[in-house]
């Protein structure tokens, strides 16, 4: 499998809790597969209750954090393909807040969810295996900050490895 390493600095300080996750192995696209078996493995057998409980007011569900990967998934990939194609456009910030609040992913079924959730990482891993080293380091602007294509791809697995650490640590210890 392609190897694809992790960015190097400077990039914006607030990746950086993001791409500690991130192995530092360059194998990038298997970690993304591997994440989503993980992310079933732990969610597909959760009863509703836990799906949608909520460890403080106003805090998203499990379900909710789901849909957030696949709406990030979404927004990552196609940052990463601008900024791979050589666009310079200072691409616009988005409200993960205002998504998952119109987003409705407690009325759906996990099964939908894992679905959606896979349909895209498998999208997201064939578009990325075609990138090369050259269009990986292509440099652009997304909500004012400067970034690189690898920046993004690797950035993908570690807020995927961040929202997997919350649900094991905020909602499943505490179930």
């Amino acid at each position: 499998m392609k190897s694809i390493q992790k960015p190097i600095p400077p990039y914006p300080s607030f990746y950086q809790g993001y791409l500690d996750k991130v192995p530092d192995d360059g194998k990038l696209l298997q970690h993304l597969e591997d994440i989503i078996i993980e992310t079933e493995t732990l969610v597909k057998n959760l009863s509703q209750e836990q799906l949608l409980y909520r460890y403080e007011p106003g805090k998203w569900t499990i379900k909710d954090i789901l849909l957030h990967l696949s709406d990030c998934e979404r927004v990552i990939i196609y940052r990463a393909m601008r900024i791979a194609r050589g666009d310079k456009t200072n691409l616009p910030a988005f409200d993960e807040n205002l998504f998952v609040l119109n987003a409705m992913a407690d009325n759906r079924s996990i099964e939908s969810l894992l679905s959606e959730l896979q349909t895209f990482r498998n999208a997201s891993i064939h578009f990325i295996h075609t990138l090369t080293d050259e269009s990986l380091d292509k440099s652009g602007t997304a909500n004012n900050y400067p970034l690189t294509a690898r920046l993004l791809v690797n950035h993908l697995y570690g807020h995927h490895k961040h929202h997997l650490l919350i649900m094991k640590e905020r909602y499943l210890r505490m179930m």
